[in-house]
């Protein structure tokens, strides 16, 4: 008897594509692979990948009715992860819809389910980052991106999937395979290049002083190859019993200063940072 098809989508992504070549060095090459590669350059993080087929979103649904049986699971990282993106039926439609229907049919044949939540989803932070499910009601997403990925997480508990489902909030994923993704490149890309070429990195003046110096901003940065191990652990058959929603993060926050100083140290050149006003608008 073969091995199960796991279906990927979003799999050209950063995360999706780390996680192929994870699943690759296991020996794991029925792979269903799902993503809009259009006229961009994503395909190439897809090279030197083992996997059955890659597909269109849009023939995704056709594809499982026809081969539904051999699924295995579904991992689906694919959504607009663009924080800045100001279409809120398009982001309602590609991120909230379509994973409510790729969940109810996972679910409604049981198959395992995995769907990429995000840390958006908490905001300012004010409520704390419990990744506690009878805490979601408390949440205020700053931009449409995280509520549309909040949404899914409150329609999970509501019909029940979160008690058969896993919700992984990712926090500031970087590294590898990102170089597709234009302005919403990881900070840590994006600095990286400024030290490179210029030697020096700008950062924002703190909006708070009375709380935290220029640059003493904190976030929890996530290398993408300690974000695909935590991921992949899902799907391993001893997990399956697991549910609920997981944060993909270090657990600890690091400053804005102190990436940027170690940017600095490995490309072996003394600090040089430069704090600027935050634009008004």
């Amino acid at each position: 008897m073969s091995r199960p098809v796991f279906v990927i989508t979003g799999a050209a992504g950063m995360i999706g594509s780390c996680v192929v070549k994870h699943l690759n060095s296991l020996k794991i090459n029925r792979l269903l692979l799902v993503d809009d590669l259009k006229s961009g350059e994503k395909w190439k993080n897809l090279v030197q990948k083992d996997f059955l087929d890659l597909i269109p979103r849009n023939r995704l649904f056709e594809w499982l009715r026809s081969n539904g049986d051999e699924v295995g699971g579904v991992l689906h990282l694919g959504a607009c992860s663009d924080t800045t993106e100001q279409d809120a039926d398009y982001l309602m439609e590609n991120n909230v819809r379509f994973t409510w229907q790729l969940a109810e049919w996972a679910l409604g044949v049981n198959k395992r389910f995995i769907y990429a939540s995000s840390a958006a989803t908490y905001g300012d932070g004010s409520s704390g980052f419990h990744d506690d499910e009878t805490r979601l009601q408390e949440l205020a997403p700053l931009n449409m991106y995280g509520f549309s990925k909040h949404l899914v997480d409150l329609w999970m508990q509501r019909e029940g999937g979160l008690r058969r489902a896993i919700a992984l909030k990712y926090f500031n994923v970087f590294g590898p395979n990102e170089y597709h993704k234009g302005k919403m490149r990881s900070m840590v890309l994006k600095m990286a290049e400024k030290v490179k070429n210029s030697g020096k990195i700008e950062l924002f003046k703190s909006n708070d002083p009375a709380h935290f110096a220029d640059g003493e901003q904190c976030r929890d940065f996530i290398y993408v190859k300690d974000a695909v191990q935590m991921t992949c652990a899902f799907l391993e058959p001893e997990n399956f019993p697991l549910s609920g929603i997981y944060n993909i993060g270090r657990g600890e926050a690091a400053t804005w200063n102190q990436l940027a100083k170690a940017l600095f140290d490995s490309f072996h050149l003394p600090p040089q940072i430069e704090y600027m006003e935050m634009p008004k608008e």
